[in-house]
């Protein structure tokens, strides 16, 4: 039977998952905004559409799996906002992921959080992610479609990591004491949206991140030592410059549980913690760089 994989906001995620998917024999469209990434789309194997732009009607009626990376706008969920006639007709997906955030959770002090913690949102982000995931949830009970949703932690892997601006001497170790970030290697990211989709269980609501949430001070330490570079100078939350943007990212403060993907889907980390990741991370550019001389 053919696979067809639709995937709307086609980005780093997606991306890492069409890789897969693609080596498998399934057919993959992903949107994108602009001509120069869709090409980049088309290069890699999948078949590029530019939307908003292009009715998805007729692609999500070809479609057996559908994944939502396009954020939410001022309008709310901008596919539901495009296309909810197609949707609602488009009960013949077989799965349907939503790729969120953890920061549906809002700050929890520091302590841990599950997927049957209660949302409580503090940054406008959050808030705007769990109405979306509220509208996505809405419309898979009314139009019978088989949804996933899927927090992600903060995202790493090729291309975007700490070592870009560790060489450059930008990297910055901000403390704030007791705070704690979960992250998520792209490569994990990807072969659990794999396992969901060999394994679907609509209504499902999944953490994606490692095992090991740490202070954003000891990845930026651990990323220099990797490179034998300098430790970047401390600086203490309270008095440092940083754009209101970043420091939004402080907020929240929670250690995020991934028990659910590991005994529901069977997934074994191939990055448990940020060491294994940015030490994969730090061969692959010395092989790279190697190979270029």
């Amino acid at each position: 039977m053919e696979r067809h994989l639709l995937s709307v906001g086609h980005g780093y995620s997606a991306r890492a998952l069409a890789r897969r998917l693609l080596g498998q024999g399934w057919q993959v469209t992903g949107t994108t905004r602009g001509e120069a990434k869709a090409s980049g789309i088309e290069a890699a194997g999948a078949r590029a559409l530019i939307w908003p732009g292009t009715p998805l009607g007729p692609h999500l009626a070809k479609a057996t799996h559908l994944l939502i990376s396009a954020g939410p706008g001022a309008e709310g969920d901008p596919l539901i906002a495009a296309e909810r006639g197609a949707l609602e007709a488009a009960g013949h997906l077989q799965w349907v992921g939503y790729l969120s955030t953890t920061g549906v959770y809002g700050d929890h002090g520091g302590d841990w959080v599950d997927e049957t913690t209660p949302c409580t949102p503090t940054t406008r982000r959050g808030r705007a992610r769990l109405e979306a995931e509220t509208a996505w949830r809405d419309l898979a009970e009314a139009a019978g479609l088989p949804l996933h949703i899927f927090r992600l932690a903060g995202i790493y892997g090729p291309g975007r990591g700490p070592f870009a601006k560790v060489r450059a001497g930008t990297a910055r170790r901000i403390v704030k004491e007791g705070q704690v970030f979960s992250r998520i290697h792209v490569e994990d990211i990807a072969q659990v949206l794999e396992a969901s989709i060999a394994r679907p269980d609509p209504g499902a609501i999944y953490n994606l991140c490692d095992d090991d949430p740490a202070p954003p001070e000891e990845v930026i330490a651990h990323a220099a030592t990797l490179l034998g570079l300098p430790l970047p100078p401390r600086e203490d939350f309270a008095t440092a410059e940083m754009t209101p943007m970043a420091r939004s990212f402080y907020a929240d403060n929670k250690k995020v549980r991934n028990d659910r993907i590991k005994r529901d889907l069977g997934v074994e980390l191939l990055y448990p913690d940020y060491r294994a990741g940015l030490a994969a991370l730090a061969e692959a550019e010395a092989a790279a760089d190697g190979n270029s001389r």
